[in-house]
């Protein structure tokens, strides 16, 4: 199981079009995922603050884009090594490839991110 973050109103869109688009698809040409052990510190790095977001439990056997592992695209966030693997996916997320969503929320008194 691979996981991706991303909000609740983008979420609901993919549901509407039936296929889930992140923006880094057309900047970078793939799809930005994580492990268990990784997605707290992505979300604690790039999603502070946030409070719409959802996590998508994405089923890797469904998955019909490709799906690569990668180093890091950029300098990893803190608590990443430079060689740890990323799951990149190479194409919009089919629908039944997401075995699950859930709410994914900052804790309210500290504001970060624990995988729930």
């Amino acid at each position: 199981m691979i996981l991706h973050i991303t909000s609740r109103a983008e979420w609901n869109d993919a549901q509407t079009r039936g296929e889930y688009t992140a923006p880094s698809l057309q900047t970078e040409g793939f799809i930005h995922c994580s492990t268990e052990k990784q997605v707290a510190h992505v979300a604690n790095a790039f999603y502070r603050g946030r409070t719409d977001l959802v996590l998508l439990h994405i089923d890797e056997a469904r998955l019909k884009p490709e799906l690569k592992w990668e180093p890091p695209a950029g300098p990893p966030a803190p608590g990443i090594s430079e060689s740890d693997s990323f799951p990149h996916i190479f194409g919009a997320i089919n629908l039944t490839a997401v075995a699950s969503v859930l709410d994914f929320v900052p804790d309210s008194a500290s504001g970060a991110f624990t995988y729930p």
